[in-house]
C-alpha cells in the first residue's frame, strides 16, 4: 500500500480533504455564528455595549486562543498514533490532555478574573471598561468547558471522525439565539443585561456542550478501543505533559501571536470612540467568518498529512499537504471577490446605524483581498503542525504579525510621527499593516514547510 499511495492524483487529495473539511466548516461557522449573533443582538441594544464586547472579546478570544493552541498538540499527536495503527496509545493523549485542560482553565481564568489590569491598557471610557469587565469574568466561567471539548475536538478530528462535533456545535448554537435574546433585552422576570448577557449564554451552553460530547465518548461503541473510561483513575504523566507542552507551548504561543496582533486591533482603536471601535468590530466579524473556510481546510489537510506520517507515507503527506495549501487559496481569492461586490449589504445586515456603516465600509477592501495571504499562512502553519514543527514558524509569527502587523497599525492608524497620510489614519492604517504581515508570514512559512518536507523524505529512505 505504501508504494501505491504516491501515485494518486492531487485530485483525490482534495477530494479527501474535502471529504473531511466540510464538516469542520460548518462546525467553527456555528461556533463563530455565536459571535455574530452577540455583535447583532447587541448593536440593536447600544453603541456603548457593542464598544465593550469588542474590548472584552479582544481580550477573552487572545486568552482562549492561545491556551486552546496548547491543547493543539494533541491533534497530530493524535492523527500520527491513529495512523501507525496504535490505538491503545491515544487514549492514554487523550487523559494526559484533559490534565493538561484543567491546567489551562485555572491559569487562564485568573487573566480572565483581573481582566482590569489589561483593560487599563486601552485607555477606554470608565462605563465601557466596566461592562467589559464583567463581561470577562462571567466568560472565566465558561473556560474550562471549552477547554475540554476542545480536547473532545482535538480526539474526532484527528481520527477523522468530525461529524460528531459539528452535530454538538450546531445544536449549541440553535440555543443562543433565545438565550440571548432572553439575557441580553430580559424576559420572564430576568433584568436586560445588555453585552454581558452574552457571556452568560455562552456559559452555560459551553457545559452543556461539554457534558454532552464526554457521554457521547463513554457510551459509544467507536471509542471503546480507545479505553478512555472503565480503567480507572489516571494520575497527571509529567513525561506525557511534558511532551505535549513542547509542541503545545510554541502552537499556543503562534495563536495568541496571531489573534492579539488582530484583536489588539480593537484596544489601540477604542482610544478613537465607540463608532471606529463598532464598525471595526463589524469588519472583524466578517473577516472571522471568511477565516473559517481556510482553517476548516487546514485542519483537515493537517490531519491527513499526520496520518500519512504516521503509516511513514512522506511523500503522500507532501503532497496531501501542498493539495491542501492550493486549494485554500483557490477558493479564498472567489470569497474575497464576492465579499467585494457584496460589502454594503453584508454590513446593513449588521446594523443599520450609518455611523457605524460609514465606519466599516471602507475596511472592507482589506477583508476581501487579504484572504489569500491568510489561506497561505493559516494552512501552511497547519501542516507543519502535523510534522510536529512549531518553534520557528512561531518565531516568523512574532516578529512579522507583532513588528510589522501591529507596530505598523500603530504608526499608520494613531500616527504618533505624523507622516500617515489621511486616509490611512484609524482604523484603515491598522487593517493595511495587518494584511502585509499576513503576506510575509504565509511566505516565510511556506518556504520553511519546502524544507522540513524535503527533510522528511531524505529521511524516510535512509
Amino acid at each position: 500500500m505504501t508504494t501505491e499511495l504516491p501515485a494518486l492524483s492531487s485530485r483525490h487529495h482534495v477530494g479527501r480533504i474535502a471529504r473531511l473539511a466540510w464538516p469542520l466548516l460548518v462546525g467553527q461557522l456555528a461556533l463563530i455564528a455565536n459571535g455574530v449573533i452577540d455583535t447583532v443582538m447587541v448593536s440593536r441594544f447600544s453603541a456603548l455595549d457593542l464598544a465593550a464586547l469588542a474590548l472584552g472579546v479582544s481580550i477573552y478570544v487572545s486568552v482562549f486562543v492561545g491556551l486552546s493552541g496548547v491543547l493543539q498538540a494533541l491533534q497530530p499527536t493524535i492523527g500520527q498514533l491513529f495512523g501507525a495503527g496504535r490505538l491503545g496509545e491515544i487514549g492514554r493523549e487523550v487523559k494526559q490532555g484533559l490534565w493538561l485542560a484543567l491546567l489551562l482553565s485555572i491559569v487562564g481564568g485568573l487573566v480572565l478574573l483581573f481582566s482590569p489590569v489589561f483593560l487599563a491598557f486601552a485607555k477606554a471610557p470608565p462605563e465601557l471598561v466596566e461592562k467589559a469587565t464583567l463581561y470577562l469574568r462571567i466568560e472565566a466561567l465558561a473556560l474550562p468547558a471549552t477547554l475540554f471539548f476542545r480536547v473532545y475536538s482535538a480526539l474526532n478530528t484527528a481520527m477523522a471522525r468530525p461529524k460528531m462535533v459539528m452535530a454538538i456545535q450546531v445544536c449549541g448554537l440553535l440555543l443562543k439565539l433565545p438565550l440571548n435574546a432572553l439575557l441580553i433585552f430580559g424576559g420572564l422576570g430576568l433584568p436586560a443585561f445588555g453585552g454581558p448577557g452574552c457571556a452568560i449564554a455562552t456559559t452555560l451552553i459551553a457545559w452543556l456542550m461539554m457534558t454532552v460530547a464526554w457521554l457521547l465518548v463513554a457510551r459509544l461503541p467507536a471509542y471503546r478501543p480507545l479505553k478512555l473510561f472503565g480503567s480507572g483513575f489516571v494520575a497527571p504523566s509529567w513525561k506525557i505533559l511534558r511532551t505535549l507542552l513542547w509542541l503545545g507551548i510554541p502552537i499556543g504561543l503562534s495563536y495568541f501571536i496571531e489573534v492579539t496582533a488582530f484583536t489588539l486591533m480593537a484596544v489601540f482603536i477604542s482610544r478613537l470612540g465607540a463608532v471606529p471601535v463598532a464598525g471595526h468590530q463589524i469588519t472583524a466579524n466578517v473577516g472571522t467568518v471568511l477565516y473559517m473556510l481556510p482553517l476548516s481546510i487546514a485542519s483537515a489537510t493537517s490531519t491527513l498529512v499526520a496520518q500519512a506520517i504516521g503509516a511513514g507515507n512522506m511523500q503522500v503527506a507532501k503532497k496531501i499537504g501542498n493539495a491542501g495549501i492550493r486549494l485554500s487559496m483557490s477558493l479564498s481569492v472567489l470569497i474575497g471577490i464576492m465579499v467585494w461586490f457584496t460589502r454594503e449589504h453584508i454590513i446593513h445586515a449588521y446594523t443599520p446605524d450609518p455611523l457605524i456603516v460609514g465606519a466599516a465600509l471602507p475596511l472592507f477592501l482589506y477583508i476581501a483581498f487579504y484572504q489569500l495571504f491568510d489561506s497561505l499562512q493559516v494552512t501552511t502553519a497547519f501542516v507543519l503542525r502535523a510534522y510536529k514543527v512549531a518553534v520557528v514558524p512561531t518565531v516568523i509569527y512574532a516578529v512579522t504579525l507583532w513588528g510589522v502587523g501591529l507596530g505598523g497599525g500603530y504608526l499608520l492608524g494613531l500616527d504618533p510621527l505624523g507622516w500617515t497620510p489621511a486616509a490611512l489614519r484609524g482604523p484603515a492604517g491598522f487593517w493595511l499593516a495587518n494584511s502585509a504581515s499576513l503576506g510575509l508570514v504565509g511566505a516565510g512559512l511556506l518556504a520553511y514547510l519546502r524544507l522540513i518536507q524535503r527533510r522528511a523524505i531524505h529521511a524516510a529512505k535512509a
